[in-house]
């Protein structure tokens, strides 16, 4: 029995379409986990409503021309989470390793941000990681913990070492985090330069910086996005990204290099239904930006 088989259980399909794990390209695992959680609980609830949504939106693609009824999915299910964070950490970073090592693209569906911890442990290289996000998260420890959704991607620069750490819609970050970014050579974005420079300058630079680099781990917090249009995240901040720049810059920048991605921080109780299905988009959208690049 593999770890995958182990670790995880059936669940609703995200998509609704199917295609045995054998075949597949691309495994949906969905991690139900928020115990770190500090304003808004309740991402453990977000992979049900976000395969939920899936379900109920098109899966035609006019930014690529594509369907995601053509791409080759696979929902593996829930990941068997537990209270203890660095079990449930642990056991991703297993199952993702049975994924890589047979070849396949791990798509992680949280779930709190210190999941992404887990899958980049679980990467067979060192990668750059792209973060869509409002917030840093580079503190040392906060309210006592040392790894949680505030602390993750300090974790991870420190025990994973990624080639390059690019931070996209930054917004809400307090001095020690600042101070560690420069550091430690962290290129961040904040939603003011987006908009000044433009979404098209915003992708060449970070292009520019990639463009070395031969694997990316993409992480998509919902919360990057501006509370107009996401309002069920776990921290909600004013002043971030519309719809249109956060596609475009995903369509700028998502390429077959992405060896893995993840989208957390969904709360979805705290709305009617629209945060939850615009990550169901969102996830559509970036498989097909990524089979687009394999197949121009």
């Amino acid at each position: 029995m593999s770890y995958l088989e182990l670790h995880t259980s059936p669940s609703p399909l995200f998509s609704g379409f199917q295609t045995s794990f054998k075949q597949a390209e691309y495994i949906i695992i969905g991690v139900p986990f928020d115990i770190t959680s500090t304003y808004r609980t309740g991402a453990r609830f977000a992979p049900l409503a976000i395969r939920e949504a899936s379900l109920n939106i098109e899966t035609y693609s006019f930014r690529t021309g594509l369907d995601i009824e053509k791409l080759k999915i696979h929902d593996a299910g829930d990941l068997h989470t537990t209270s203890d964070t660095t079990e449930t950490l642990k056991r991703l970073t297993l199952v993702t390793k049975d994924i890589i090592n047979q070849q396949k693209t791990p798509i992680t569906i949280g779930g709190e941000h210190t999941i992404t911890l887990g899958a980049v442990k679980g990467l067979d290289t060192k990668t750059a990681i792209i973060d869509f996000d409002a917030h840093l998260d580079l503190r040392n420890e906060y309210m006592n913990l040392k790894t949680s959704h505030t602390t993750f991607m300090r974790r991870t620069n420190e025990q994973t070492h990624p080639q390059t750490i690019i931070e996209i819609g930054t917004r809400a970050v307090c001095q020690e985090e600042l101070n560690y970014a420069k550091k430690a050579n962290i290129q961040y974005h904040t939603t003011q330069q987006i908009r000044k420079q433009g979404t098209k300058k915003t992708a060449d630079t970070i292009n520019k910086t990639l463009a070395d680099h031969k694997k990316i781990y993409l992480t998509i917090d919902m919360d990057a996005l501006d509370p107009a249009f996401a309002p069920a995240v776990q921290n909600p901040e004013p002043d971030g990204l519309s719809t249109e720049v956060f596609f475009n810059l995903l369509q700028e920048i998502c390429d077959n290099r992405i060896a893995a991605l993840d989208l957390v921080e969904v709360t979805p109780h705290y709305d009617n239904g629209i945060t939850a299905a615009l990550a169901a988009k969102t996830l559509f959208e970036v498989l097909c930006f990524i089979e687009k690049a394999k197949k121009p």
